[in-house]
């Protein structure tokens, strides 16, 4: 997995960034928050990724800030999000406004955005609300959970990735994983956590 890029930015629209990385040119899909806050091309940048990976191709998204990246991650792991679907909602709305809307169950603002319904809206609440209003209490604490997700997020990604190619639905996998680190700890690598993973199925 590419956890993130590190170059010169080539090119870039609302919707788009081309990185050179080394002679390389990475095109990554970006927010319009990402858009707003890149530097000017020719530029140097460094851009936090989340690559995934189909049967027909893959795609890198990709984000300056990674709080945005956090949430994104956390959109995407809900059943009928796919990370197409996850780039307009923190388009739409902003890594703020999205956390507020889920904290406060506040279906409506979440439905309002393109592509989003109302079932949809609802499970985003149903399964996201307790993390983040975890998340937000203990940053009132002083304790910066960002710095924690990104530094695991690359590993909990590929177990994710390695669990749905061996044929686990992408929802069971997430709730595994998550229940595995919230057990052993966020210190676990790739082999440790598929290793988990299928002794607990």
């Amino acid at each position: 997995m590419i956890a993130y890029l590190d170059g010169t930015l080539a090119y870039k629209d609302p919707a788009l960034a081309i990185m050179d990385v080394s002679g390389v040119g990475y095109e990554v899909r970006i927010s319009l928050a990402t858009y707003s806050k890149l530097p000017a091309e020719g530029e140097k940048a460094k851009i936090y990724t989340y690559q995934h990976i189909k049967e027909d191709g893959q795609n890198l998204y990709g984000f300056l800030d990674p709080n945005e990246k956090v949430l994104f991650m956390l959109l995407i792991s809900v059943s009928g999000i796919g990370p197409g679907t996850g780039i307009v909602m923190v388009s739409s709305m902003g890594v703020g406004a999205i956390r507020q809307a889920i904290i406060q169950e506040d279906v409506r603002s979440i439905q309002s955005i393109k592509g989003v319904g109302p079932k949809t809206a609802q499970r985003v609440v149903l399964e996201l609300k307790d993390k983040l209003r975890k998340d937000e209490l203990l940053a009132k604490a002083g304790i910066d959970t960002v710095p924690l997700a990104r530094a695991h997020n690359t590993n909990r990604s590929e177990a994710l990735a390695a669990l749905v190619t061996l044929g686990f639905a992408r929802s069971a996998a997430e709730k595994t994983l998550e229940t595995i680190q919230h057990r052993h700890g966020n210190d676990l690598s790739v082999e440790e956590l598929i290793k988990f993973a299928l002794k607990s199925n």
